[in-house]
């Protein structure tokens, strides 16, 4: 009776331990929603923190001719289209100098409508700008968006009387998780592990990091389950991923010139002081500016739109409108 009694204990406590290994299992598979990622709704999360702090909106667009709904690839999936704004005064031959804008949104949400003030002062200012769409992790896992926005850059290269547009100036400028995107793409040009289908080169000669980490598995970096699911593993599951996602890992003497604008809250920024050790080991120009009490997705709203844009156009005029 005792043996049969010893017996049905280890069952139970091995059932028990099966249920909870099947749970942990299942909860390293649950997706998490995030909310929609726009103007309106960061400005309705902040706004009771910040009571001073006002959307921003665009009030006036003219001289600014905008080409929306470009499809630059097509996917298993979707369509991938980009918006065009450029000066109206631009002359059929002018190739301008060109920025692609790329969203944040946790590699989840998020819209390119997001950029589209900052494309019009841009464009405003001697640019074509242009905000770009990108497969969502809901849509594709990493690196389908890497791969996408080279895909933007080898388009706009192979269209450029069409979008007045430069490509042998071109600076990427991404937010948030478009930042870790945009210096992603930039740090890796033409690289064997990001190929598409095209033999032209997604090279770019600026980047512009606004508050988006620069690397997955740095001491400060805070991702977990919304890094996890652009990945496709968790950090413990497959940390070489996490690794070839981390834009810190690419920095060469051939790295692009770099600005970095941040809020003062390190795991928007985890890696960049490291990179930028890096780049100066190598003698490669970079900017920092850190907004001091400005929260996440500082980019959207005013008072910190405006300083944002200026340290924007004050490095382009220096290492893109200028450059040889």
């Amino acid at each position: 009776m005792r043996d049969i009694q010893l017996h049905t204990g280890i069952l139970l406590v091995l059932l028990c331990l099966c249920s909870c290994v099947s749970h942990s299992q299942k909860n390293t598979q649950v997706k998490k929603e995030l909310p929609p990622y726009t103007i309106q709704t960061t400005y309705e999360k902040y706004k009771e923190k910040y009571p001073f702090i006002d959307p921003i909106q665009i009030t006036d667009t003219t001289g600014v001719t905008v080409k929306k709904n470009v499809v630059y690839h097509n996917t298993s999936t979707s369509s991938l289209c980009f918006d065009v704004y450029f000066s109206s005064v631009t002359t059929p031959k002018s190739l301008l100098p060109v920025v692609l804008l790329i969203h944040g949104g946790g590699w989840v949400v998020g819209e390119r409508q997001n950029q589209s003030i900052m494309a019009t002062h841009l464009a405003k200012n001697g640019y074509v700008a242009i905000p770009v769409s990108y497969s969502l992790s809901k849509e594709a896992t990493y690196p389908a968006a890497v791969i996408d926005i080279k895909h933007a850059i080898q388009y706009i290269r192979e269209h450029e009387n069409q979008l007045h547009a430069d490509g042998n100036h071109i600076a990427i400028l991404g937010t948030s998780a478009g930042a870790q995107l945009a210096t992603l793409v930039g740090v890796t040009p033409n690289s064997s592990i990001f190929q598409t289908t095209s033999k032209t080169s997604d090279a770019v000669q600026s980047i512009i990091n606004i508050d988006g980490i620069v690397s997955f598995t740095h001491p400060e970096s805070e991702e977990g389950t919304i890094a996890a699911q652009w990945l496709g593993a968790t950090k413990i599951e497959n940390r070489n991923i996490w690794e070839q996602a981390s834009p810190l890992n690419y920095v060469t003497q051939h790295t692009p010139s770099i600005l970095f604008i941040n809020s003062s809250q390190p795991r928007f920024h985890a890696g960049r002081d490291d990179m930028i050790t890096q780049l100066n080991s190598y003698k490669i120009y970079t900017e920092t500016h850190t907004l001091e009490g400005a929260p996440h997705s500082f980019w959207l709203l005013h008072p910190w739109y405006e300083p944002t844009l200026s340290y924007v156009l004050a490095f382009l005029n220096k290492t893109l409108k200028h450059s040889s």
